[in-house]
């Protein structure tokens, strides 16, 4: 297994790349993908335990008419999965992920950033 690139994840796929991820963190991970003509049901979301979260998913042949004759054919099916290492400030255990007009979206919480100690300047007496 190749390793897996920092938040950008890596495509791959064996027939069919479905999709444009977009990615932002301001409180939380959010990841955007669109995924025209795929059904919730069609896609998988999936966190590992060393915090690598899995998009995957297949889009199936349309069932043909032997009769029926193509002119051209640009729509992909076959199966396509995008991996991303997630940062260690992620609350594994609160990932949500909702599909609505063919955009998954996938929320990943952040720890709240832990408060480094400051700098106290001590006055010297005497």
């Amino acid at each position: 297994m190749s390793m897996i690139p920092s938040f950008f994840g890596n495509r791959r796929s064996s027939f069919f790349d479905p999709f444009s991820l977009d990615v932002k963190h301001p409180e939380a991970h959010v990841f955007k993908a669109d995924l025209p003509g795929l059904r919730k049901e069609e896609v998988k979301v999936q966190i590992e335990d060393d915090r690598v979260l899995q998009i995957s998913g297949e889009r199936n042949v349309e069932k043909e008419d032997r009769n029926d004759t193509w002119h051209r054919v640009e729509r992909s099916s076959g199966k396509f999965m995008r991996r991303f290492r997630l940062p260690e400030n992620t609350k594994m255990n609160q990932v949500k992920a909702s599909m609505e007009n063919g955009v998954l979206t996938v929320t990943v919480p952040k720890e709240e950033a832990v408060k480094k100690p400051g700098v106290k300047n001590i006055e010297i007496s005497g």
